[in-house]
């Protein structure tokens, strides 16, 4: 049955997010041979809908306004309303981000739809389509089949893969006109806690430490090891309570839910809450001095030893592997 799917592709700081083109993918399976119209919200992002293209986006439609230039759930709303109703699809794709969980509900909310979020895999089988999705914190999965209504569904970032990039590949990117008005919040500044580099949510390497690291400073070692992967720095809570790190670092059931290629922990023993947010990481790596650590459990490799004297060589290691590639 082939659909008409839009999917929102999210701009931070003037370039689209790796999520908009894996939601691309995704709405391409939701329209079975239809139409994906990748959605852009914002102000001055026009240039970026020929990208959106590249990546499988049959067209785009734009919605500019200078009230969004900075994310408010009600502007943002009524201008993806305004493309809804334009549109009027049978599918809406977003990517599992923060963004994307805050306007999700809304707009499920207006169109009067049930929503799937986090999914980690979008199938055709048996003539249906099937969104699967993890509950109890990641310890089970269920599948959800659509039987009436939009299909509207949130995508969790690094789980679904992007579909190549296009650059021959052309289309059609235009506007729509939305009124942006009665905003409850305005956002004057936007103030950044989260260090500098890859983000978290979408990095394919992430290194973690946990209270194993013992201090701010404790930290260093594990950065210089994610700056030669390429990596992104998380943490668990106990590392965040202890004021080693920010909370915006924080990974697990009340932090982030990340599933990079590869995931080091490091000091990290393992809590059922940090596990169900890193658990379904590609592959595990654990760094600990206690061999009965509960990380050991649900990592594909470990390391019984001290992370100070093993993070240091892993990073010569690492830094002689691309020196010989390069």
């Amino acid at each position: 049955m082939a659909r008409k799917v839009l999917v929102l592709g999210e701009v931070r700081d003037g370039s689209l997010r790796n999520v908009s083109f894996e939601a691309i993918a995704a709405g391409k399976t939701v329209a079975e041979g239809g139409e994906v119209v990748a959605v852009l919200l914002g102000d001055n992002v026009n240039a970026l809908g020929q990208e959106l293209i590249q990546y499988g986006a049959d067209r785009v439609v734009v919605v500019e306004d200078e009230k969004l230039s900075q994310y408010s759930s009600d502007g943002f709303s009524q201008a993806f309303m305004a493309v809804v109703d334009s549109e009027k699809p049978d599918g809406i794709v977003f990517g599992h981000t923060a963004l994307g969980k805050d306007l999700s509900p809304k707009i499920a909310s207006k169109l009067e739809t049930g929503l799937i979020s986090d999914a980690t895999d979008v199938e055709v089988a048996g003539g249906n389509l099937v969104f699967t999705r993890p509950i109890y914190s990641g310890k089970a999965f269920e599948k959800k089949i659509v039987t009436d209504g939009v299909i509207f569904a949130t995508v969790r970032p690094n789980n679904i893969a992007p579909l190549e990039k296009d650059e021959s590949r052309t289309g059609d990117v235009s506007k729509v006109t939305a009124e942006i008005k009665d905003l409850r919040t305005i956002i004057k500044e936007v103030v950044r806690k989260a260090s500098e580099g890859v983000d978290l949510s979408e990095a394919k390497v992430v290194i973690a430490g946990g209270r194993g690291v013992k201090s701010a400073d404790g930290f260093e070692p594990l950065k210089e090891l994610a700056n030669v992967l390429g990596g992104a720095i998380g943490a668990s809570r106990g590392a965040c309570d202890a004021d080693y790190c920010d909370y915006s670092l924080q990974i697990g059931q009340t932090g982030k839910v990340v599933t990079p290629d590869l995931y080091i922990a490091c000091g990290i023993s393992g809590a059922i809450q940090h596990l169900a947010g890193m658990s379904n990481s590609k592959v595990i790596v654990a760094i600990n001095k206690d061999p009965e650590a509960n990380i050991f459990k649900v990592a594909d490799y470990g390391i019984v030893g001290d992370l100070f004297e093993v993070v240091p060589m892993l990073t010569e290691e690492f830094k002689k592997l691309k020196v010989a590639s390069s």
